[in-house]
């Protein structure tokens, strides 16, 4: 194993990657480095500064400890949301990317099997996985929400620098299995009392990868309000509310005086009163 030595991590993740197919997948994946091809441009971070690590559904960035951060905070800032747009405004429903994203410090060293270890990466991979940072991006309009670790913030982004607003970023506890860590999240805290799973209470369907919400329980119709809308026409499942009749074959004509058509125990004259199709027949014939 090498010695450990400091590296920025930056670390992107496809929201609901999972609930897509596998044509849907590549293609997220293609734009997934893309965006963050850009955005490391865009922050004059060159690929020899960089080390890439694949994760699937997200990608991770061990970048030189010489590179500005504060250069990256700004790129992913502004960079990556403007990106997501262009991306999200030609694709179709199911291709909508939305990306969280952790930016964190430390020490990181690699094993002989070229795999990545330190316990700063540990945590910044807790922060990227936190049910905290997923509810904070699935309540936003946007598509995209950014968390950095404590040291990050303590070292870069409480001095305040151009593109950088402190006032910006909010102080986040996020519980993990190793104990609690200190975090700071762009932008508003999810909603108090939220579940903060994955699938939590609050989402809104039409986001990148959602299916649609099942529809709740109808409000309770009343006999006149079923007479005023009655239910659309070809539609199976779930009755209609309020009184439903249906005909197969023969005539039916209501205010005419007859029935006629196929019938069973009627014919001819005229019907008043109640008329049950398909079974017990009351009402006064004449």
């Amino acid at each position: 194993m090498t010695h450990p030595v400091s590296r920025t991590i930056l670390l992107l993740d496809i929201e609901r990657f999972s609930d897509r197919d596998d044509v849907e997948q590549a293609y997220l994946r293609r734009m997934l480095y893309d965006v963050t091809d850009r955005a490391l441009e865009a922050a004059g971070i060159d690929e020899t500064l960089r080390t890439r690590a694949d994760r699937g559904d997200s990608v991770m960035e061990l970048i030189d400890a010489n590179a500005p951060v504060t250069a990256l905070l700004r790129a992913l800032l502004t960079e990556v949301p403007v990106q997501l747009r262009a991306v999200n405004r030609m694709a179709s429903r199911s291709a909508q990317m939305r990306l969280r994203g952790v930016v964190a410090g430390g020490y990181v060293a690699v094993d002989r099997l070229d795999g990545w270890v330190g316990s700063d990466l540990n945590h910044a991979c807790r922060l990227l996985d936190a049910p905290l940072l997923r509810a904070a991006l699935r309540e936003r309009a946007d598509d995209f929400a950014l968390c950095v670790s404590d040291s990050v913030y303590q070292g870069v982004v409480r001095h305040d620098h151009p593109g950088v607003p402190a006032a910006g970023f909010h102080r986040v506890t996020v519980d993990t299995k190793n104990g609690p860590l200190t975090a700071w999240l762009h932008g508003p805290a999810p909603s108090a009392g939220e579940d903060h799973g994955e699938r939590g209470a609050g989402e809104a369907p039409g986001g990148s990868g959602d299916r649609p919400a099942p529809a709740g329980p109808a409000p309770e119709d009343t006999e006149e309000d079923a007479r005023e809308h009655p239910a659309p026409a070809g539609q199976r499942g779930a009755p209609a509310p309020g009184p439903v009749l249906d005909v197969n074959g023969g005539t039916v004509s209501f205010g005419g005086g007859y029935v006629a058509g196929d019938q069973h125990g009627v014919s001819g004259g005229r019907v008043t009163g109640d008329v049950v199709m398909g079974g017990k027949t009351e009402g006064d014939r004449s």
